[in-house]
């Protein structure tokens, strides 16, 4: 039996491109996993699920690599835990199925291959970020307190009666963000 997985990083991507392939590969929709979070965190629903329903003799069909895991170590470690299942991973988009041993090899090239690309992404935002903050970016979140509410709030933080819980309150900003804007607050 085939089974299906499908994964989008946010809840505003879409991942009707990753289910039409895998129905027209032939998974059944009922018989497809899917989740809507980031591939390098751990827990993810629809693969707890999917690897619970594993039976000998299936076939876990996805789109790409990087929609299984995003390191070679964590593609590595999920494609021990499918065959210890008995079962088998086909990748449509890399035309590999690791029922073969052809298919094996293929599997760790490319996952190799996708772990070096995800290091040079990484290094790239690195450096480009570097370069923004050189040209006196602040690279980011932009601040919750506008220039005009920052000037409001330095006024209350010098005064100690003004409890801090009022100054967030008032603002609608954490104590965190207070303490990274201003530094420690004096008390007289």
């Amino acid at each position: 039996m085939q089974l299906g997985y499908a994964r989008v990083s946010t809840a505003d991507q879409n991942m009707d491109a990753q289910l039409a392939a895998l129905t027209a590969a032939g998974v059944d929709p009922a018989r497809i996993y899917t989740d809507r979070i980031s591939g390098a965190k751990a827990e993810r629903p629809g693969l707890v699920e999917l690897m619970r329903s594993l039976r000998p003799g299936d076939v876990v069909v996805i789109y790409r690599l990087d929609r299984l895991g995003r390191s070679l170590h964590d593609l590595l470690d999920l494609v021990k835990r499918i065959e210890a299942a008995g079962a088998g991973l086909r990748s449509l988009s890399e035309t590999l199925d690791t029922t073969t041993p052809t298919g094996r090899l293929l599997f760790h090239l490319f996952g190799a291959i996708a772990e070096f690309e995800r290091g040079l992404i990484r290094e790239r935002t690195m450096a480009g970020l570097a370069a923004a903050r050189a040209r006196g970016a602040k690279p980011g979140r932009k601040s919750a307190l506008t220039a005009e509410k920052l000037k409001m709030v330095k006024v209350l933080w010098g005064d100690p009666a003004v409890p801090v819980s009022h100054i967030t309150k008032e603002f609608k900003v954490s104590r965190r963000t207070l303490y990274r804007e201003l530094g420690p607050r004096l008390e007289n």
